[in-house]
Parts: structure tokens; C-alpha cells; sequence
């Protein structure tokens, strides 16, 4: 199956361009035309690699950029007419992985898509060291868990929950202590953005989410490890 990428463009002509070449290329290629929706997408799918033009209406390519690397380790290549050394510092700073200046070449996209690509799987290879926990196989190094031979791919935050929860799997973790470890930051009381990380994580990984048998929650104190003897 040919590798997904997000194209994050609201040039149609662009858009259209750069589809049409990949495609030929043997890539999945989905389309978003502005941030927020970008955004929404990244929560709801996996891709491979994600191609994001600053200048976008709604919410700007650098917004973008931060908010989905809060979640996500995904190659990211700016693609934008703002060609300078502030520009790129500044989206690389956020954490992209490479810049192609507007106007380009197909075949150096190509060039450049295939590298980051490459250089992605490379990382997942590294280490290869798994954890394996009640029919469950967890990879630190591609963010993932293979279940019934299926790889189940995560978002960073969903990760960390599981590989905390997994590899703690007596301890009880409150809902303060899961929040202050994964996102570092002081807990205000906003458990709804804990509650939403776990049911992603349990629509992904469990068999029946509303009976989760993974991460099980322990109520009126925080979340769990579950048991198989259960």
C-alpha cells in the first residue's frame, strides 16, 4: 500500500499539481485546504508525511505546525512562497523537517518527499526493542502497537499515556499525575483534555472501548494498567 500524505494547501491549482504527481508517484495523497481542518484531520487519521504551506486562511501553516507536533512526530515539509532564512528558521524551530520554497520543481519534491519518508522508517528500524503486555506489542521508536498483527498507529500523547500506564502496570496514576508527566505543564483542573487522550487511545487499542480491558479506569482515583485476571 502506497504511503499517505497530507497535503495541507489552499492553492487549488497547487493542490491539484502536486496530487496528480504524487499520485502517479504511487502516494496516497489527502487533501486539506486550511489549518483547522488540517488540524482535525491529524486527530481522526495516520499519514506518513504531512506537506504544509504557511499562508493558509483560518489558522496560519505555523499555528499548524505547533499544535500537531504536540501530538505527533509525523515528517513535515514546508511548502511555502515565503522564501527566507526567518521563514525557515522559524518553521524548522517548530519542528518541520525540511522547507521547499514556492515556485519548485515536481522532481525535487519528489526528491524530497522520498527522503523524508526514508529517513522516518529508518528511525522506526533503530532500536527495535518492544514491550509485550497482554496480547498487546508496544514500539517505542514508531510510537505504535501491533495487536492481532495489525499495527495501530498513535498520536505522541496517546503513546505516552500507554507506554506510562504500561510500564507502570501496578501503579494508579491520577488524573494530575498523568497530565503533569505527559504534557508537563501544572494541572488545572481541565480533566476533559485526559478524558479525550484515553478514549482515543482505548477506540484504538480495545477490543469493546466502552468495557476497555487495557486501561482500565479506577473511579474516584485516576487510571490503570488492567489486569488480565480482571
Amino acid at each position: 500500500m502506497g504511503k499517505r500524505i497530507l497535503l495541507i494547501e489552499d492553492d487549488l491549482h497547487i493542490s491539484k499539481m502536486v496530487v496528480d504527481f504524487l499520485t502517479k508517484e504511487g502516494y496516497i495523497v489527502v487533501c486539506a485546504y486550511d489549518g483547522e481542518l488540517a488540524v482535525e484531520m491529524m486527530k481522526k487519521d495516520a499519514f506518513d508525511l504531512l506537506i504544509l504551506d504557511l499562508m493558509l486562511p483560518n489558522m496560519d501553516g505555523i499555528d499548524c505546525l505547533k499544535i500537531i507536533r504536540m501530538d505527533s512526530l509525523v515528517p513535515i515539509m514546508i511548502l511555502s512562497a515565503k522564501d527566507s532564512d526567518i521563514d525557515k528558521a522559524l518553521g524548522l524551530g517548530f519542528g518541520a523537517d525540511d522547507y521547499l520554497a514556492k515556485p519548485f520543481s515536481l522532481t525535487e519534491l519528489l526528491a524530497r518527499v522520498k527522503a523524508l519518508i526514508r529517513r522516518a522508517s529508518y528511525k522506526t528500524k533503530e532500536n527495535v526493542d518492544s514491550i509485550k503486555l497482554d496480547g498487546i506489542e508496544i514500539l517505542p521508536n514508531s510510537y505504535s502497537v501491533i495487536k492481532n498483527n495489525q499495527t495501530i498507529q498513535l498520536t505522541l500523547k496517546e503513546f505516552q499515556i500507554l507506554n506510562m500506564l504500561a510500564t507502570n502496570r501496578n501503579k494508579i496514576f491520577t488524573k494530575e499525575e498523568l497530565y503533569r508527566r505527559v504534557w508537563k505543564e501544572a494541572y488545572y483542573e481541565d480533566a476533559n483534555i485526559i478524558n479525550v487522550h484515553i478514549s482515543r487511545l482505548r477506540e484504538k487499542i480495545e477490543e469493546d472501548p466502552s468495557s476497555p480491558k487495557h486501561v482500565k479506569t479506577i473511579w474516584g482515583i485516576g487510571y490503570r494498567w488492567g489486569d488480565p485476571h480482571d
